[in-house]
């Protein structure tokens, strides 16, 4: 993960699921720097442990539009999706199962 990251795109609005913040308050004393953390490498085009073919098709939604998503693992190995909607208006963390 490279120390400097630009921001690619800005969703108007963050959810996080129930079980997303079941997961968050497991990532305890940092549950901030978690959060932060992964929302910020989303925005930043990094798509974490997506497959290839997720991340190259982001990729192209950055440049054509289109729907991202990310795949995260918690501290805990717990695994979470960021998606932001295809008109970016919202970006939900949720677990796999709240898909």
């Amino acid at each position: 993960q490279p120390t400097t990251m630009t921001v690619k795109f800005q969703p108007t609005q963050f959810i996080a699921t129930h079980g997303a913040k079941e997961v968050f308050d497991k990532a305890l004393p940092d549950k901030g720097g978690f959060i932060q953390s992964l929302i910020k490498r989303h925005l930043c085009g990094d798509w974490g442990d997506a497959c290839k073919e997720d991340k190259e098709t982001n990729d192209r939604a950055l440049k054509n539009g289109g729907m991202l998503m990310s795949v995260f693992e918690s501290p805990e190995h717990e695994t979470l999706w960021v998606i932001t909607e295809w008109d970016r208006s919202v970006c939900t963390i949720l677990l796999p199962s709240e898909y």
